[in-house]
């Protein structure tokens, strides 16, 4: 199956004004653009434009082959999360618009991604060529555009799984580059008739999580029900980012700074062992238990993981907790990749102590102060000794540090458990130790996070579950 990454944006010069889109189809594997499309629509909203671009570049992938499966790619934030069906659809004008624009491919065949405007570059000079011409009582022609010589070339993203070390370095590279280059624009005035000109157009942050805690181990949290509102006139606007003031000094941004170009990180790609009997009954499930197997659902989200694997291409080794769980997944994907398992006991899962099989009510029934000072303290251990959070961070750490400098600029599928990857990605945030339970990780997902040379780490995927959708 082929797969396309289609990018577009609109715009309005007034809200509603003179308006716009504009949307590239290109090839997700090479990056070739393989299409474009622009038009000028005449008085609409921002948000109308960016439908209609989002629109006009489905209908040109579908035009390339209506077998493909597509990634778009947009800086609208409102589009992405009502598309994804997390935000609800408000104006009128654009229910219709979501409507067709769902018609075009099968809904599991597209998949939507926020991404910052610097990286919609393309589109969005469609976008204002098709509104400078409409100024000019004319429409757009692609014999007279320009956006793809004035936009410069894209890094390639990964073709492996996420956190791919040499495409990582690639960008890093990249990122310093243009960081050490003059601002674009610095220190003058926006053009005349630009889009909403002197204005930051930048998706808004999801809203912070009102999640229940929830214990880790194989308890799956219920995901809050209610939708993000939304702004007034469903746009979402963020922080202005002007010019900065002559002579200021610019600001240091850690991590993109002019430092020497680090090489290629040590990708750690962490995978979910697959469901077990206990996972669907949502019981503590830790390394102090009965060490159950997978169940024949846990065995196919496997098969669905390898596969996603091996298409990309990318992962060089595989370390596995002892557990049996994850030692069964690690082997299906294994056999899949043509690689060996080599086994981690830092990488097993909290022994929950008494807790283990039971669910967290029946926890909170029989246990209840116990689990109360679980709650607060990540010191304190489960109901008949266990272990507590504190010591599988430290373990952790220890494993961390040994297989970073094990496969130092290399990608390598780590099979292991919740507590284990909300703690990998806790502690490359720096969050604080009630960030476990504020994390979701469904069976069989991926996570992902890349350690750099100076000790610096990135977190480049969470709980990413594509590849188990039919």
């Amino acid at each position: 199956m082929r797969e396309f990454i289609v990018e577009a944006d609109g715009g309005s010069r007034g809200n509603p004004g003179p308006a716009g889109y504009g949307a590239v189809v290109s090839d997700a594997v090479t990056g070739e653009t393989l299409a474009e499309a622009a038009e000028y629509i005449g008085i609409a909203t921002n948000n109308v434009a960016e439908y209609r671009g989002l629109l006009a570049g489905l209908r040109a992938a579908h035009a390339l082959d209506p077998a493909a499966s597509v990634h778009v790619r947009m800086d609208s934030k409102l589009v992405v999360e009502q598309m994804s069906g997390r935000w609800k659809i408000k104006h009128p004008d654009m229910k219709p618009l979501a409507t067709e624009a769902r018609s075009v491919f099968p809904p599991d065949r597209v998949g939507y991604e926020w991404i910052p405007r610097d990286r919609n570059k393309h589109a969005d000079r469609l976008a204002n060529e098709a509104m400078d011409a409409g100024a000019k009582g004319q429409q757009w022609s692609p014999s007279h555009s320009r956006a793809a010589l004035d936009t410069p070339p894209a890094v390639p993203e990964p073709s492996g799984p996420p956190g791919d070390a040499a495409a990582g370095a690639a960008r890093a590279r990249a990122a310093l580059a243009e960081a050490a280059a003059p601002a674009e624009g610095a220190g003058e005035a926006p053009a005349a008739g630009s889009r909403a000109a002197g204005a930051a157009r930048v998706g808004a942050a999801a809203p912070p999580g009102g999640q229940r805690p929830s214990p880790p181990g194989d308890r799956h949290p219920t995901a809050p029900g209610d939708r993000h509102p939304t702004a007034p006139g469903d746009r979402h606007p963020t922080a202005p980012g002007g010019p900065r003031p002559e002579g200021a000094r610019q600001p240091s941004t850690p991590g993109w700074s002019a430092a020497p170009d680090l090489g290629a990180p040590a990708t750690l790609v962490l995978l979910r062992h697959g469901e077990t009997p206990l996972t669907p009954q949502k019981r503590f499930s830790g390394s102090g238990g009965t060490d159950p197997s997978l169940s024949d659902a846990g065995r196919e989200q496997a098969r669905r993981v390898a596969e996603a694997l091996a298409r990309r291409g990318t992962v060089q080794a595989i370390v596995a907790s002892p557990l049996a769980r994850t030692r069964e997944t690690a082997g299906i994907v294994a056999d899949r990749l043509g690689l060996d398992v080599a086994i981690e006991d830092g990488l097993r899962e909290t022994d929950f102590g008494a807790w283990e099989g039971l669910t967290f009510g029946e926890v909170r029934e029989r246990h209840p102060e116990d689990l109360n000072a679980w709650l607060a303290d990540p010191g304190a251990h489960p109901t008949g000794g266990g272990e507590s959070f504190a010591e599988t961070a430290v373990r952790i750490e220890a494993a961390r540090e040994k297989l970073v400098a094990a496969y130092a600029g290399r990608t390598v599928l780590l099979v292991t458990h919740v507590t284990p990857i909300k703690t990998f990605v806790r502690l490359a945030l720096g969050a604080p130790d009630q960030a476990l339970f504020r994390m979701e990780l469904s069976a069989a997902s991926l996570s992902a996070v890349a350690y750099y040379a100076d000790g610096n780490a990135s977190v480049r995927l969470f709980n990413d579950t594509s590849h188990l959708r039919p």
